[in-house]
């Protein structure tokens, strides 16, 4: 039955984002508060009256900024449209130009005011000189920008954009207005420092001099020099890493579910250890293990009388540390993907005589493609970016992330060979996103339908399963022997002096006692500690829920600059942590967007530093289940938000668990980006991390990361609860034999 038109006079989210953005201008204070919103405190700080937590409303009633008053009379606009409906080309004509207007408005007073008055010497000219600043834009002008950004997609849906759906064009709005503001702006501007000298001036001469430099692209040890451009050294180690990670996680994956391994959940927690793990450790664990004093060199040195050597240094250490490291995401991305398969068109192989290894190679592999690709392009992209292991286990073997971090913290301060890197970095990662989505092309991977899907996935061939065994066991033993030198280091007193075991490390680090105002933490790392954990717990959903939105809008629905929107997604991931972190600093230093300092800078870069796993977990797995779920869906009545919340989220556990774990963890692990976000106020555990490691304070340091990880393997166990399976009807290997054991059972007692 169709639904009665609605009679009110205004469509009722005009009603909802008008009041929003009324609610901003009139209520809540305009500009960035020095306390935390909250609190409320800013309520009795003089408000509404006093410059500092005024509404807009007030500052202008005041004869204050008055360039804001044009906001006040855009956001009345609307109620041009009563008793319109939403069929009326008026409607939409009218919304598209007052959200478009408003939003152009808000961002150019922003930009065209700042610290000193006018910042662009036309608006000087035309207006005269200005005696009054800008400030940092703070709640209220939040609101009236999400205000007019939603009454302009609103306008557009009503004209018809994207089949005329609210919730799909509002969310393509809000995805691109947030890269825009967090991703693009931050990092043209540092990029736009590759062109300037030295001395401040702009040179085409001096950027190609320095772009095409043999520092970059030298091919010196080709030619029997000592080394090649630090171009090729991060192109040949990402490409290296991308495929053993890859490699190792579907290696992993195919154990758990392909084998009735009946310690999957073990392997499982055995497999994430090493991206739980805080920069620096796993590489100083190797430095232990096998540097020149470390305990395996030593003990081979006199087994066998062979000289120690440095040989950990440079691409074999690092190599070793980013496999370690990255083999979690690619199994991450896998387990979901080889889950996915149809049990149904392997046993149809089967039922054509094919054999087990034929049925593996010529029907499940191919069906696993999206995830091959996805985990790829992961590990090839976070080996680019990687910036702890370089600088611990780089030796001579330099690359490009530490380069751009020497390049804008040494003493040469160059931000213009720093982004002349990073250029050279990006074109690197965009490369390999066409040549991953090249060889994927335009085949279909769709495996879970709406149909019933009861079969089991057959058993690996025998051969082929003992291979895998015996990758996954050796490679397991690796990394248990990387933990235990962590957690024995911990408790030493000082490695390669004194072996003798304590505790010293952990309580100078987490000692807790009382006094009269109650539990006193008085550890040195339990304030890094809470703050860590605070902004990790508030950035892990975010990044996700906004990571899987995206996934939705690349897979489910078709719209113009589709190609460009998936780039601008992915770009954060392409760019180094470091350089994320330097181009925070620069565009959120000053008005109108002043972040630096805060806890809020750090959640931003978390979101959308790690934004692009939830999208590639969310595409992976997104590609596999069928459209005619959400066609059946919509055609009972359903919207597209009702469709998205009740169908499809459901059936993308593995991915909200691979965005939500990963999210999480690189908040409490991540370092290169951070270094340059932290404040006395927002310390984060590995910024302590690497102040104890300078001080060569290794017990601590370790001490600290054990605690992390624990902490770490906590809260992952816990949203692994909260977000549960994903059920698509199928049985289980173990489930099936043991039904078929209890009725063999049967029938003999009978």
């Amino acid at each position: 039955m169709r639904a009665k038109a609605s009679t009110a006079p205004l469509h009722p989210t005009v009603v909802l984002w008008t009041a929003v953005g009324l609610i901003g201008f009139v209520l809540l204070p305009w500009y960035g508060l020095r306390d935390n919103f909250f609190t409320l405190s800013w309520l009795f700080d003089g408000y509404p009256f006093d410059d500092n937590v005024a509404p807009a409303l007030f500052l202008v009633l005041q004869g204050q900024k008055l360039w804001l008053a044009p906001l006040g009379i855009l956001l009345l606009a609307p109620l041009l449209l009563w008793r319109r409906k939403k069929a009326d080309p008026y409607f939409g004509h009218l919304l598209i130009a007052v959200g478009a207007a408003g939003f152009a408005y808000l961002m150019l007073q922003g930009f065209g005011i700042g610290l000193r008055g006018f910042q662009w010497s036309w608006l000087t000219a035309l207006f005269g000189e200005l005696d009054d600043r800008q400030f940092g834009m703070g709640w209220g002008a939040l609101l009236v920008s999400g205000a007019f950004l939603f009454l302009c997609t609103l306008g557009l849906a009503g004209r018809g954009a994207v089949g005329g759906d609210e919730f799909v064009v509002g969310s393509i709005g809000f995805i691109v207005a947030v890269v825009g503001i967090f991703i693009f702006m931050p990092i043209v501007q540092m990029l736009g420092s590759a062109l300037v000298t030295q001395d401040g001036n702009y040179s085409l001469g001096v950027f190609f001099a320095k772009l095409f430099s043999s520092r970059l692209w030298g091919l010196g040890c080709v030619s029997g020099g000592p080394r090649c451009g630090v171009a090729w050294n991060s192109l040949f180690l990402a490409v290296l890493v991308g495929l053993l990670t890859t490699a190792l996680g579907l290696v992993f994956a195919l154990v758990v579910t392909r084998t009735g391994f009946r310690y999957g959940s073990l392997l499982r927690a055995l497999t994430i250890l090493p991206i739980i793990t805080p920069p620096f450790v796993i590489g100083l664990a190797i430095i232990l293990l096998f540097g020149l004093s470390g305990v395996i060199t030593q003990g081979f040195s006199d087994l066998f009388g062979l000289q120690p050597t440095r040989w950990v240094y440079g691409l074999p250490g690092l190599l070793i540390a980013q496999v370690l490291a990255f083999t979690p995401i690619a199994f991450l991305v896998m387990i979901g993907v080889v889950e996915g398969v149809s049990p149904s068109m392997e046993e149809a192989a089967q039922t054509l005589r094919a054999s087990r290894w034929q049925t593996f190679v010529t029907v499940s592999l191919p069906l696993m493609r999206p995830g091959l690709a996805n985990a790829f392009l992961l590990g090839f992209i976070e080996s680019m970016a990687d910036f702890g292991n370089p600088l611990v286990l780089g030796g001579n073997f330099d690359v490009l992330s530490t380069e751009i971090f020497f390049a804008i913290v040494g003493a040469q301060y160059d931000q213009a060979q720093a982004a002349i890197l990073a250029i050279v970095l990006l074109f690197f990662t965009l490369a390999a996103f066409y040549a991953q989505r090249f060889w994927l092309g335009q085949k279909s991977y769709t495996t879970v339908s709406g149909k019933g899907d009861s079969g089991i996935h057959p058993h690996l061939p025998a051969t082929f399963r003992n291979a895998i065994y015996a990758i996954a066991g050796l490679w397991t033993l690796f990394t248990l022997l990387i933990y235990v030198t962590i957690f024995y280091g911990s408790f030493v007193k000082q490695w390669g002096v004194d072996f003798s075991l304590t505790f010293d490390h952990y309580v100078e680090s987490f000692a807790v006692g009382w006094n009269q105002f109650g539990i006193h933490w008085r550890g040195a790392a339990w304030s890094s500690f809470w703050t860590t954990m605070e902004i990790a717990l508030i950035s892990a959903p975010l990044t996700a829920a906004i990571g899987l939105l995206t996934a939705y809008l690349l897979v489910r629905q078709n719209f113009r600059g589709k190609d460009a929107f998936e780039f601008g997604a992915m770009l954060s991931f392409a760019i180094p942590g470091t350089v994320i972190g330097v181009s925070y600093v620069i565009a959120f230093n000053v008005p109108p967007i002043e972040l630096t300092g805060t806890g809020i800078i750090l959640v931003l870069s978390f979101i959308f530093r790690n934004m692009p796993v939830g999208v590639r977990a969310g595409i992976a797995s997104m590609s596999q289940i069928d459209r005619s779920l959400d066609e059946s869906s919509l055609t009972l009545g359903a919207n597209s938000w009702q469709t998205f919340r009740k169908v499809v989220l459901p059936l993308l556990r593995p991915a909200i668990l691979a965005a939500l774990i990963y999210s999480f963890v690189r908040a409490m692990t991540a370092i290169s980006a951070i270094i340059f976000l932290v404040s006395a106020q927002y310390n984060m555990s590995t910024s302590y991390i690497v102040g104890r490691v300078e001080n060569n304070e290794y017990g601590i340091a370790i001490a600290y990361s054990a605690v992390l990880i624990g902490v770490m393997l906590a809260v992952i166990g816990l949203m692994q609860l909260a977000v549960g399976r994903r059920n698509i009807g199928r049985r289980h290997m173990e489930t099936d034999l043991s039904q078929s054991r209890t009725n063999v059972g049967v029938a003999g007692a009978g």
